[in-house]
């Protein structure tokens, strides 16, 4: 039998082998991929922690297109977090849940979600439908668009 030793080198290993799988896009260890289902969760969970910065952490451009702003030809990522800060900077959040994922072809695929939110300083519900486009980029899911649209 083995006499495994836990050292210091190796706790940091782990930790940081941890970390990078929790990134968004980052690929998983030997047993494979991060599917598109766990990439559309880690941008929902990471969207409803206001962490925008987070959600194009992988992404090399940006597409947007918000309600009252338009669209915009691929953003930096910097400025579409900046964008999206903006926009949702009033806004409580109540419900943001995928309705459904579809797959366009081997390397693009897009989540529709619904979101429910009150405006602060207002008790008036408003519902959107967020669209978000991710490509497949070198084996890891990147998200590349975001659509927000009234509902």
């Amino acid at each position: 039998m083995r006499n495994h030793r836990v050292t210091t080198a190796s706790v940091r290993a782990l930790a940081l082998s941890l970390a990078g799988i929790l990134q968004l896009g980052v690929p998983a260890p030997a047993t494979g991929q991060i599917g598109l289902e766990e990439a559309v969760e880690l941008v929902r969970s990471t969207w409803l922690r206001h962490d925008y910065v987070r959600l194009f952490a992988s992404s090399d451009t940006v597409r947007l297109q918000l309600p009252g702003i338009g669209r915009h030809q691929s953003l930096q990522p910097a400025h579409a977090a900046r964008f999206l800060k903006e926009y949702f900077y009033a806004a409580n959040e109540i419900y943001f849940e995928l309705r459904r994922i579809r797959t366009a072809s081997e390397d693009h695929a897009y989540a529709q979600l619904i979101r429910r939110y009150v405006v602060r300083g207002t008790t008036d519900e408003r519902v959107e439908t967020v669209f978000l486009g991710f490509r497949r980029v070198d084996g890891r899911w990147r998200l590349r668009e975001v659509r927000v649209t009234l509902y």
